[in-house]
């Protein structure tokens, strides 16, 4: 007989994961879950199986915070082929064109400028898009085309940091959205010669940096209790959010789903809550004024004393 399956434990918090190529973004995720034997786990934002870097993995409660890392801006370091086209725009579709390259690096330059702040992008068939309940990478398969309409995206920053041969490798900051794929083969557009993406390594998500983030091996091989202070709490995913501080019947009212009148003025949109202990309690909202309502809330009560 085979040995029994521990149960799922409630693990709950942030791992930063240096995802290693090869791999898809949830291969990743059940990977992480299986290591922390964990009920519940997700990512906040998929990398192509040939992309590496960070890759932050929600457990447990954070699950339910982790939409506010997939609305953040990322960064990437990319390599662009140029003079070389693929069917999916990278280096894993087959080759559908190549060219020769005659591009010297104020010619790229003046390439890159056109695509920095705020632009237009279609988004490529090769993704997982749906179109009548179905991803668009299976119609791609299948060799059906489907009409995509373009997305306002912004490119905060676009740099060359090497150019040697027919490679040209940019670093993006960008908002979300944003298929660094496309953005290659749009470069290569521009310069004539055409391109796809030969390499891709995400090194921001939010305020997370992947020089924070852990390797699969490397978590692997740590003992539990090393493994478990690799997490972050729920609330590192929302720093960017301002503090709300309740009091302990506040903090009843809102873990009830119940708004609090704070009495005083609190800026518009999402907010951060903690009961008088410090105790995280979730995510509320407010229109203006003083007025907070509960919008996402952990399942645990707050230490009260």
């Amino acid at each position: 007989m085979s040995a029994r399956r521990a149960p799922r434990r409630a693990v709950d918090g942030v791992l930063l994961l240096d995802k290693p190529g090869g791999i898809s973004s949830q291969t990743a995720v059940t990977r992480v879950k299986t290591l922390f034997n964990a009920a519940k786990a997700g990512h906040t934002g998929t990398l192509d199986p040939m992309a590496t870097g960070l890759l932050p993995i929600a457990l447990g409660e954070a699950t339910k915070f982790s939409s506010v890392l997939l609305e953040a801006g990322k960064s990437y370091l990319a390599t662009v082929r140029l003079g070389q086209t693929t069917t999916t725009g990278d280096l894993e579709g087959e080759v559908t064109a190549t060219s020769p390259v005659d591009a010297d690096l104020p010619r790229i330059e003046a390439a890159l400028a056109r695509f920095r702040g705020e632009i237009e992008q279609t988004p490529p068939m090769y993704s997982a898009l749906k179109h009548a309940g179905k991803p668009l990478y299976e119609y791609a398969r299948a060799g059906t085309e489907i009409e995509r309409a373009p997305r306002r995206i912004t490119i905060g920053s676009l740099t060359v940091e090497g150019y040697e041969g027919a490679e040209l490798r940019i670093a993006v900051a960008c908002s979300k959205g944003t298929y660094i794929r496309v953005l290659a083969e749009d470069i290569g557009r521009a310069l004539g010669c055409g391109a796809c993406l030969a390499g891709l390594r995400r090194t921001q998500v939010g305020g997370f940096d992947v020089t924070e983030a852990i390797g699969l091996d490397a978590l692997g091989a740590l003992a539990p209790a090393e493994r478990k202070a690799h997490l972050l709490p729920a609330d590192a995913m929302l720093s960017d959010l301002p503090i709300v501080e309740l009091n302990e019947r506040q903090g009843r009212r809102i873990l009830s789903g119940q708004a609090v009148e704070l009495g005083d003025e609190r800026p518009s949109g999402l907010l951060r809550l903690y009961g008088p202990a410090g105790t995280f309690l979730g995510v509320g909202t407010c229109a203006g004024g003083g007025r907070v309502e509960p919008r996402r809330l952990v399942a645990s009560k707050p230490d009260n004393g």
